[in-house]
């Protein structure tokens, strides 16, 4: 389940989908892409980091897009 107030691309009954806070926002997707893309605009839009999880719902990718704590190199 996703926390707080991130989006998370996630795969549930059988489609892909974006939560924040645990509740779906935006649609519903047959393919993993198209729901990354919209999870991507939503951080982007938010400066958030974007959490994508995979099939077996562990994390498999994080991006930020913004309010980076850690330093650049």
């Amino acid at each position: 389940m996703s926390e707080g107030n991130e989006p998370h691309t996630v795969h549930r009954d059988g489609v892909w989908l974006n939560e924040v806070g645990g509740a779906q926002v935006g649609d519903r997707y047959d393919h993993k892409d198209a729901a990354v893309s919209a999870g991507r605009e939503l951080a982007i839009e938010r400066k958030l980091e974007h959490h994508i999880h995979g099939l077996d719902g562990r994390v498999h990718e994080k991006n930020s897009y913004g309010n980076d704590p850690r330093p650049s190199r």
